[in-house]
């Protein structure tokens, strides 16, 4: 069993989380903007499917990327030297979350980006602590991520890509700005292939815990984002 929590009840210990499935923590509350930064700034995250109650996960390894390991293929970086691209930050949030929630993914029915929780991120981009990352291709949006920005931590939520490599393009530029802008680490939740792909790790919880924390203590001003992706050439 897990704890039910109500009201401003505060999130349990995450040596309670459970190990089957990998990380499950409790279930119950809101997702009103004072409760998600808490959950994020205590390596907890929201992760349930429509019709279930909210659950919180804490999982015990923590994929992450460090941004200074990004792996850049031959092939994407031909695609951004290219320039067949126009990378775009929070030009449109709402769009990108739609974009995530709505495009199939192999082996996934349904999503777990329910209206509920694009409502909860919304307001979060309203107060600047959430952010899209936009890749456009003659005018159409055709691949995206978006996450939350607290202190020098970065919590990637979803990408999507409708052609080849619009999302790694989306994550590479991400990188780029974060590393310029002195972030130590993106948090990825869940461990993927894909995210492996990019060069993303698990490192222990314990650790992963640590590096939030002092990741936290340094200020960095909600909502100072560029408008545009990274103008630099890739080489």
């Amino acid at each position: 069993m897990i704890p039910w929590l109500e009201g401003g009840e505060p999130f349990p210990p995450l040596s309670s989380a459970l190990l089957d499935p990998n990380g499950l923590l409790c279930a119950g509350a809101d997702l009103s903007p004072r409760r998600l930064l808490d959950a994020y700034q205590h390596g907890i995250f929201p992760w349930y499917s429509s019709g279930e109650p909210i659950l919180w996960w804490s999982p015990d390894p923590r994929m992450v990327l460090f941004p200074g390991e990004f792996r850049i293929s031959r092939s994407l970086r031909r695609g951004l030297r290219s320039g067949r691209f126009a990378v775009k930050l929070d030009r449109d949030f709402e769009a990108v979350v739609r974009a995530c929630a709505e495009t199939p993914r192999r082996g996934q029915h349904g999503t777990w980006i329910t209206r509920e929780m694009q409502s909860a991120y919304r307001r979060l981009f309203e107060l600047g602590f959430a952010h899209s990352v936009e890749v456009w291709l003659d005018g159409k949006l055709v691949g995206g991520l978006y996450g939350l920005a607290i202190g020098r931590m970065f919590y990637g939520e979803s990408m999507f890509s409708c052609v080849t490599d619009a999302s790694k393009v989306a994550a590479a530029h991400l990188v780029r700005f974060l590393e310029e802008e002195s972030f130590g680490m993106i948090d990825c939740q869940m461990s993927t292939p894909h995210l492996a792909s990019l060069g993303a790790r698990e490192i222990p919880r314990t650790d992963f815990i640590e590096r939030l924390r002092v990741l936290l203590a340094v200020a960095w001003q909600p909502g100072k984002w560029p408008t545009d992706g990274a103008d630099q050439p890739w080489i």
